[in-house]
């Protein structure tokens, strides 16, 4: 039973994995930054309105921090 429930996590993993492949989190900070033109602070991966997506904060030349989410599929800033 152990042994199945582990083979039956790791399908679901390999599942979910390819909607994190697309984008990575270096490519959503580089993204972000550029976007921002300011410096990456954290990137998280999360969920917004049932899209998958990278929430990076950043803040800007003028001290500013701002949250900047990058759709993990496409790459584009939401």
């Amino acid at each position: 039973m152990k042994k199945l429930l582990i083979l039956l996590g790791s399908v679901l993993l390999s599942i979910s994995a390819p909607a994190w492949a697309d984008v990575g989190r270096d490519d959503a900070a580089a993204i972000a930054q550029r976007v921002s033109g300011g410096r990456v602070l954290s990137v998280e991966r999360a969920e917004r309105d049932g899209h998958a997506v990278w929430r990076v904060k950043v803040v800007t030349g003028q001290g500013e921090v701002k949250v900047i989410f990058i759709d993990a599929a496409s790459g584009r800033t939401l």
